[in-house]
Parts: C-alpha cells; sequence; structure tokens
C-alpha cells in the first residue's frame, strides 16, 4: 500500500466459509466526506464457481445440521454482533451514510434478528401427521409430511440496511439448513463482510457460505444458474423483475420497495409527538427507506393544521454530518442519486407542485423537502422517491383516501391514523399491501412480523419465520399399514 492511502483499510471477501484476498479490488467511499475510507476484495468468475461448487457439496451436511447445533451457530452470532456494535455503527456510518441514531438502530435489529431466529429454530414445526384414508382405495395408509431444505439459495442484499437486510437473508438460511452465496450491495459491501467474518469463527459446515462482492456483469450467474434453487433479491422493482423473468426454475423472492402513504383522519390528536413521527418516517436516512413515507394524506378537516405543524418543524432540519447524534437527513448514497431526485422536483415544480420547505441541493446533501400539488402522474409522486423528499395531500372521505392508496402501482405498507374499529378493519380488508399499520407510520416494522409487498412492490415475504418457509419445502411420507 501506497503511503498516500496508507489510512484505507483492506477488507478480504468470503469464500467457502475462508477469508481471501484477490487482485481485483472495490473502493469503498465515506458517503458525507466522498472519500475513499476502505476497499474489498473483488470476486470473478472463478470465485464464483468455487463459491457455488463448495456450497452444492456442503447441502448434505447443512441438511443434517440439529436445531441445537444452528443455534449455537446464531446465539454466536448474536453475542459477537454485541462485542462489535460499536465498530459495526462506525461502519454503518461511513459507508452508508446513516445518522448515528439509525445506525445504532440498525446494529441493534441485526442482533435481534439473528436472536429470532435462533429462538425460532428450536420451535419450527419439523413435520405433521396426515389423514389419507379419506377414500375408500386410501384405506390402510397414514401419511406423514415433513420440512426439508429446499437446498442452495443465492442472495443479493440492498445499500440501504446493509447490516439487517442481509441478516434477514443469512439468518434464515442458517436456521432452514440451506447453504448460500450472498452478494452484498457495492456501496456499502463491508457491513456483509464483517457479518462473514463472524460466520467464519462457527461450525459451519465447510463452504457452506460465501460473501463476495463482485461487479454486476459477474453477479448474473446469481441469478441464472440452476444450481440454485432459491434467490432472494431486495432492490429496485425494475431490476428485481427482470431477475425474475431470467431466473428459470428456482423458487424467487424479491422485496421491492414503494412509495408508502400514510393516512390521517380527523380523530387524530395532532400533538408534536405525531409531527415527530411523520418527519422522521419520511426523511430518516435521506428517506431511503423501501418504507419511507413518501404521500402524506390528510383529511380536509385537519389539513391545514398538520401541514403549518409540519412545515414548522421541517424548516429547523437541516441535512448534516451523519457522525452527529443530532443529525436526522444524512448524505444520499450517491450524486446521481440526489441529481436524479432533484430533476424530479424541478419537473414537479414546473408543472405547478409548490415547494413547503426544503429543496435545496448540495452534492449529495439533499435538504428535507416537502411539496403540495403535486401531479399524480409525475415520477416524484408515482414512483418510489427513495430520499428526502415527501408529498401531502387532502381527501374528504376515509374510502377516496383508501382509494388514493390503492391508485399506486406499488403496495408494500400503509399507515392509517384513526380511532374508529370499524375503519381499521376496512383498511385492512380493502388496502392493497403487504402490511397495514394503525396509528402509526409505514416504516413500522419488527423482525419476526412477515414482511413484503404485492403488486410491484414484489413477491413473497421476509420475516424469519416466513423466510424460513420459503427456504424449505414440504417431502411427503405415505405408509401403507
Amino acid at each position: 500500500m501506497t503511503e498516500s492511502n496508507q489510512h484505507i483499510k483492506d477488507y478480504p471477501l468470503y469464500v467457502a466459509g475462508k477469508a481471501y484476498k484477490t487482485e481485483k479490488w472495490l473502493d469503498v467511499q465515506d458517503k458525507y466526506k466522498q472519500t475513499t475510507f476502505a476497499r474489498v476484495a473483488l470476486a470473478d468468475e472463478k470465485t464464483l464457481q468455487k463459491a457455488i461448487q463448495s456450497a452444492v457439496k456442503a447441502e448434505k451436511e447443512m441438511a443434517k445440521l440439529e436445531p441445537f447445533q444452528k443455534q449455537k451457530i446464531l446465539l454466536h452470532c448474536v453475542k459477537r454482533f454485541n462485542e462489535m456494535r460499536d465498530e459495526l455503527i462506525e461502519i454503518l456510518i461511513a459507508e452508508g451514510g446513516k445518522p448515528r441514531k439509525a445506525a445504532a438502530a440498525e446494529v441493534e435489529r441485526l442482533i435481534n434478528t439473528f436472536q429470532i431466529a435462533a429462538d425460532a429454530v428450536t420451535q419450527l414445526d419439523e413435520g405433521k401427521l396426515i389423514p389419507l384414508a379419506v377414500t375408500a382405495s386410501s384405506s390402510g395408509y397414514q401419511g406423514f409430511v415433513k420440512q426439508v431444505p429446499i437446498g442452495v439459495v443465492s442472495l443479493i442484499s440492498p445499500f440501504n440496511f446493509p447490516l439487517n437486510l442481509t441478516a434477514h437473508k443469512i439468518a434464515p438460511a442458517i436456521a432452514a439448513g440451506c447453504p448460500f452465496v450472498l452478494k452484498p450491495a457495492s456501496l456499502t459491501p463491508i457491513s456483509a463482510i464483517k457479518i462473514a467474518e463472524v460466520l467464519a469463527e462457527t461450525d459451519l459446515p465447510k463452504g457452506a457460505f460465501s460473501v463476495l462482492p463482485c461487479p454486476r456483469e459477474h453477479a448474473d450467474i446469481l441469478v441464472t444458474d440452476d444450481r440454485f434453487k432459491l434467490l432472494s433479491f431486495t432492490g429496485s422493482d425494475v431490476v428485481g423483475w427482470d431477475m425474475k423473468a431470467r431466473a428459470g426454475r428456482k423458487k424467487v423472492t424479491l422485496e421491492l420497495g414503494g412509495n408508502a402513504a400514510v393516512l390521517v383522519e380527523p380523530d387524530t390528536e395532532i400533538t408534536d409527538a405525531f409531527i415527530d413521527r411523520l418527519i422522521g418516517g419520511a426523511y430518516n436516512h435521506a428517506g431511503q427507506v423501501c418504507i419511507s413515507v413518501q404521500r402524506i394524506l390528510v383529511h380536509a378537516d385537519i389539513y391545514v393544521d398538520v401541514k403549518k405543524k409540519l412545515i414548522s418543524k421541517l424548516k429547523k432540519i437541516k441535512a448534516a454530518d451523519p457522525s452527529l447524534d443530532t443529525t436526522l437527513v444524512g448524505p444520499m448514497i450517491k450524486d446521481a442519486e440526489a441529481i436524479r431526485l432533484k430533476k424530479w422536483v424541478d419537473k414537479a415544480i414546473k408543472k405547478g407542485a409548490k415547494v413547503l420547505s426544503g429543496g435545496d441541493v448540495q452534492g449529495v446533501m439533499f435538504e428535507p423537502t416537502l411539496l403540495e400539488n403535486v401531479d399524480e402522474s409525475l415520477e416524484v409522486y408515482k414512483d418510489e422517491v427513495f430520499g428526502p423528499v415527501a408529498v401531502i395531500e387532502k381527501y374528504k372521505s376515509f374510502e377516496q383516501g383508501i382509494d388514493k392508496i390503492n391508485s399506486s402501482r406499488f403496495g408494500l405498507q400503509a399507515g392509517v391514523y384513526t380511532q374508529n374499529l370499524n375503519k381499521m378493519m376496512y383498511a385492512w380488508n380493502n388496502l392493497h399491501v403487504g402490511g397495514v399499520i394503525i396509528n402509526d407510520i409505514p416504516s413500522f416494522r419488527v423482525d419476526n412480523m412477515p414482511y413484503g409487498g404485492v403488486k410491484d412492490s414484489g413477491l413473497g415475504r421476509e420475516g424469519i419465520q416466513s423466510a424460513i418457509r420459503d427456504m424449505q419445502e414440504e417431502r411427503v411420507l405415505a405408509i401403507k399399514l
């Protein structure tokens, strides 16, 4: 390493469970400082092939793991992540630009996710008795069914939650008994490498896992190779559906984001805490959250009051250094995303939208922005903003508000504020989303709940139990007595 880059730390990739450094490197930027602070080894085609072959060889040994053995592995991760807490927080701040409080919360969720998996692995429904004597011809037969691992799985994780959303792929794979090959996001690869570092300390079978940063052209094998029995992808809808079309015979689960809405009924108490919750849901981590609050629908009777209080608080919030405890809005992940979003906002303004707060951009620092009177045909309304921009609009009737939420091509989660039980049930029955959150923002998520969307928001569910089921399949035994 030259004198000019002695401060840059090198991280290996992990192939077949072992740390390995290649001749090619991926620079990792500090997203706020816009300087390279680390680099990770890049996998080539040969490395990917070795990873897949090793995972296939490990299938039998992984499938043989007893629940107590899987639990031991997962609990070792819980212990080590707790010990590494401060280091992991600093990595998230640097490589992800994640504000310190949000980074600390993500590390906590990483730990919780592995703990939930460790708890679940000893409580899984391993099998059941099924009656087969349901016709005269099947009289005298007894049936059983058990869950078995689906086989090798390929996992592709996103940049915005590089620890926890990676954990939501790795922990269920271990619990299900599936070897895996994971490609982390190239913008935030170090978090996944740190998870791999801990996995290498465990008793996982030889070759059972690989974590491989690699160029997109090499990663295509994770989508198309039939040796994988499942592909789990979290990312953009365009990329995800294209992957599904090319995935062949394997099972595919997709978590593809959305443009989440929150609906506020007039029986809602408009407190400071409520306003703070809306702002946190819309602008935390610069809005780079799949279930970030993008559309704020407020009943006409309270619209002026909610808008006034939102503007008053928003004008005091600025995009700032993510290492500070006080920062809510840090940098966007890269210049290109900030430029893209600024074009969307400018286009909306030309079409008559009003900027109520924010709108200024300097490099990756995009001030938290609230828009009004936005044309519903524009990207900033109908597509996924994935940045610190939200739209506020009014509605007249509850049913109209629900219809407005459903007009989106996305359907991940929605928030509904109301004290009326009938309206709660109407929302649950009629919203075309994967999750309905009552009296809170759509950004609410607990790591054991089924999580995923409908329409362009994806296919399948994450959450430990749901993901484990996706990574297993039923095997029937019929016995003629």
